[in-house]
């Protein structure tokens, strides 16, 4: 295995192409879906008509609890979804 130094390090990473711009701004939204997905699990764990509504049509109780139910979220929430 090569050691580089800190130098030829930033070298290296500057003479890659820049990130494709969806991948940049998954990066910086990732944080927010993320707290997003942990109120919606913990919401459907709490609340039992707000987990059925889920289960009924996940996209449409999304909506109508304010999220956007993009395919990333919904499928997010169907791998988190407690069990009825």
């Amino acid at each position: 295995m090569t050691n580089y130094d800190e130098i030829k390090l930033g070298q290296l990473l500057r003479a890659l192409p820049p990130a494709p711009e969806a991948w940049v701004k998954a990066a910086q939204e990732l944080p927010l879906a993320r707290l997003g997905l942990d109120d919606i699990v913990e919401r459907a764990r709490a609340d039992q008509e707000f987990r059925r509504a889920l289960i009924a049509d996940l996209e449409q109780a999304l909506a109508d609890a304010g999220y956007e139910p993009d395919p990333y979220l919904v499928e997010a929430v169907r791998e988190r979804l407690p069990a009825e």
